[in-house]
């Protein structure tokens, strides 16, 4: 017995276990590649619509900004209004995702975009989502060369399209789809779950808002159905 598994031994004797039967790596193994699921509550386990304003209920309360459009025509419109309403310039730091290609930002001459990493001194992001887990108002956001995690945290401002078909119900729900898309043991390396602006109450309990990241987070949802 090596001394690990003495340790590990140990351990289980203390908790009234006993010695574990059968091969352990190869439990360990069922258990990890299984997804077994626990007990998923029955609030999210509703029609794609309802799961869709859902999330968004969730998202505000969580004081995320949330607006609504038919198509990926309308995203221009809508972002503008939300730079308009804040005071901000029309100057974006975008992902360089082909999924966004379809924005007619050229529709706006005012508006000034670039793609790539964010940098220090840029104010606003925009960002595609990988899904929103309506139980929550949680947006999942998968890292890569196309999604530099970069763009979640450094601007102050924070704007993200979802696909209405991107919603899902549960947290469960999203890892099935990331396993779907990326496949087994080959996972994005980060993958960030994002609840609302950045916040903290650490100090003397009074809430400061972009303490460790974006100060603001909208939420653009693009109504294009329920998953394809």
């Amino acid at each position: 017995m090596t001394p690990r598994e003495k340790i590990f031994g140990r351990i289980r004797e203390n908790l009234g276990r006993g010695p574990r039967e059968g091969n352990a790596a190869e439990a360990l193994r069922s258990r990890i590649t299984g997804h077994v699921r626990q007990i998923i509550p029955a609030r999210a386990q509703i029609p794609h619509a309802a799961q869709v304003d859902m999330f968004q209920a969730r998202a505000e309360a969580l004081a995320a900004t949330v607006s609504r459009v038919a198509s990926l025509t309308e995203v221009p419109e809508a972002v503008q209004d939300y730079l308009t309403g804040h005071n901000l310039p029309s100057r974006i730091k975008m992902s360089p995702p082909p999924a966004l290609d379809g924005i007619p930002f050229d529709t706006l001459p005012m508006m000034e975009i670039t793609r790539g990493p964010a940098h220090i001194s840029d104010e606003v992001s925009l960002t595609p989502a990988f899904t929103g887990i309506a139980e929550t108002g949680t947006l999942c956001l998968a890292s890569g060369p196309e999604t530099p995690s970069t763009l979640n945290f450094l601007p102050e401002n924070h704007i993200v399209i979802l696909k209405a078909s991107q919603i899902t119900g549960t947290l469960e729900d999203s890892w099935d789809r990331l396993r779907k898309t990326y496949g087994e043991g080959n996972l994005p390396r980060t993958v960030n779950f994002i609840s609302g602006p950045s916040r903290t109450g650490d100090i003397e309990q009074t809430l400061i808002m972009g303490a460790h990241g974006p100060r603001r987070l909208h939420i653009v949802i693009v109504d294009d159905g329920p998953e394809v």
